[in-house]
């Protein structure tokens, strides 16, 4: 089998350089090591005159990492535009913030059509496509309108809500029809995959059995595929980064001080509002934790194009300097805000450093931050993890405590008890959830979804399942150039 793994956001193995988001760090290992090859975009444009949409290939470990160049007439329209605007909103269950117009969705599905014709390039009859993410809801059934019979996957990184909220988006039947195209539709959790069999029942007619749906595309399979990480890399990395100069200099400042820390792109979806005002209800309930705590938040730009957005990176700022002005010392400042990213190295030494991660965001898919909190504890002396229980992660780390982000209350005092919890309680929650992050790596994620498929696949064909699994060689041959140390295809 030939794999070919589809995404808006790519990442390189770069050791020292921030990573671009989670759904990039968690493909980046997965595709090194099973010689897929990876394409998504390259964060430029092109125009309709360019003859090649690739902008480069080059080799990713034992795979390849294929750039795109977007077509420059449709890229604000389907990124910033539907993309971001309208179904990231809907799928975070803020239908309040959905704003798309004909022209965002027209942008958005040919932007789709046009992955699609320069995915052909790499369509042979062994491949397989799995497609990541809210981007290319549609790509499938573009692949098939160009002939393509090999097996089509899809696996939503993002929670999918509720039938009233996906209503909201505009030309949502279009859309959810177009996805039936992918022989499986993989999720984070039961709740997210129920949702949308809810829809398909009754806003489409359709009836599901046992996970699977019949349309005109055929059979579809729809399961439930939670993501994991590397737990024993992440550790060892985390293990090895105490004596990194960012973490030193993070451990030096302290002067004794707990260390609180939550890690999150600046988005609204992440709660950071209610995470800054449960921080600050804290020190207020407790006056004994002034001076003797401190909250490092790393909250990372992105989408300022997007209202929203700009908003909320003034709001949050503004919100830090009022706990900091209110509680803070000449010489302890309660809050440390950062708008910059880490590379996973330093970030693995600020967690083991912490002895609190918060983990609260209002809607979320999975978040990996909360799993890879977990695994970078130090197991003779761990942290607590304060998680919301809508975040995906909590169906498995259920032994953390867990919060609802809309009760500022209930948060505040979980991030006190985390602070004062007694060493064999944190071991024994801690056991618990690495237990549970051990039985589902990044490694049985990956190849679950590919076998899960393949079965899919045949079933859609009304043929046996083959059981090939990605051959650990590359897909394709490349040559790796001594001055550019980069791939082509060849």
């Amino acid at each position: 089998m030939s794999l070919v793994v589809v995404s808006n956001r790519v990442a390189r193995a770069k050791a020292n350089e921030p990573m671009t988001g989670g759904l990039a760090a968690a493909l980046l290992p997965v595709v090194e090591n099973s010689g897929a090859i990876w394409v998504g975009s390259s964060g430029s444009v092109r125009d309709s005159a360019s003859k090649d949409p690739f902008a480069k290939i080059e080799a990713l470990g034992s795979g390849a990492l294929a750039l795109l160049d977007l077509p420059a007439a449709h890229y604000g329209g389907y990124y910033e535009g539907f993309a971001n605007s309208a179904l990231w909103p809907a799928l975070h269950s803020r239908a309040d913030l959905i704003r798309a117009s004909h022209e965002d969705y027209r942008s958005y599905r040919e932007v789709n059509a046009f992955v699609a014709r320069s995915l052909m390039r790499f369509c042979k009859t062994d491949t397989t496509f799995w497609i990541q993410d809210y981007h290319f809801l549609a790509l499938g059934a573009d692949l098939r309108e160009r002939g393509v019979q090999q097996p089509i996957g899809f696996f939503l990184h993002t929670p999918w809500p509720a039938r009233t909220v996906i209503d909201g988006v505009p030309h949502h039947r279009d859309l959810i029809e177009a996805m039936l195209a992918y022989d499986l539709i993989g999720f984070q959790t039961d709740d997210d995959r129920d949702n949308f069999i809810e829809y398909l029942k009754i806003e489409l007619g359709l009836v599901v059995t046992d996970g699977e749906v019949t349309s005109r595309y055929g059979k579809s399979r729809l399961a439930t595929f939670p993501i994991g990480i590397d737990v024993d890399r992440f550790s060892v990395q985390a293990a090895k980064a105490a004596s990194h100069p960012d973490v030193s200099r993070l451990r030096r400042s302290l002067n004794g001080e707990k260390l609180a820390i939550g890690v999150d792109r600046l988005d609204y979806s992440k709660g950071l509002i209610n995470r800054i005002n449960a921080f600050d209800r804290m020190l207020t309930s407790h006056p004994a934790l002034s001076r003797t705590v401190s909250l490092l938040q790393i909250a990372t730009p992105s989408r300022g194009m997007i209202e929203a957005y700009g908003n909320l990176q003034a709001d949050v700022a503004k919100l830090v300097s009022d706990v900091n002005g209110r509680h803070g010392e000449v010489d302890w400042t309660p809050i440390r805000y950062l708008n910059k990213g880490f590379s996973q190295t330093v970030l693995a030494g600020f967690y083991r450093t912490a002895q609190v991660g918060v983990v609260t965001p209002l809607q979320d898919g999975m978040n990996l931050v909360a799993k890879e909190y977990v695994a970078a504890q130090n197991p003779s002396d761990p942290g607590v993890l304060v998680l919301s229980k809508f975040a995906g992660a909590a169906d498995e780390l259920d032994t953390a405590l867990q919060v609802n982000p809309n009760d500022i209350d209930g948060m505040a005092r979980a991030i006190a008890t985390a602070l004062s919890m007694p060493l064999i309680e944190r071991r024994m929650r801690w056991e618990a959830m690495m237990k549970k992050l051990r039985a589902a790596t990044i490694t049985n994620w990956f190849s679950s979804f590919v076998e899960a498929l393949d079965e899919a696949h045949a079933a859609r064909e009304g043929r046996g399942s083959t059981g090939l699994v990605p051959d650990p060689s590359p897909v394709w041959p490349v040559q790796v150039t001594a001055a550019a140390n980069s791939a082509r295809y060849h």
